[in-house]
């Protein structure tokens, strides 16, 4: 018995969603911070005499920092959202004409 497409992606979902909460489950008073801080942190202990090699421009506060990755999540959606809808359309057209071309 073959699994239809959106069975799979009900499984897939519930997958990607079993391993996000084992993360919490597994330690749930963990702080699940950003990875700038570690990395120097991590450069530090690994080389401490290490001098970054480039400084950023401008770094924009913390609000609009946050602005900016929420518009980033909000293009990779639509981007996303996009591509999905095109292969569907695709996929309606196709047997669209698959049905008109039936001689039945």
């Amino acid at each position: 018995m073959r699994m239809s497409p959106k069975g799979w992606y009900v499984v897939g979902f519930s997958v990607i969603m079993a391993i996000c909460m084992a993360a919490f489950i597994a330690s749930p008073s963990a702080e699940f911070g950003g990875s700038d801080g570690q990395g120097e942190e991590e450069i530090a202990n690994i080389d401490p005499g290490y001098e970054p090699w480039f400084e950023s421009p401008w770094s924009p506060p913390g609000e609009t920092e946050s602005l900016l990755f929420a518009l980033q999540a909000a293009i990779g959606a639509v981007i996303i959202g996009y591509f999905i809808g095109n292969e569907r359309g695709k996929k309606a057209a196709r047997k669209k004409m698959e049905e008109a071309n039936d001689p039945r």
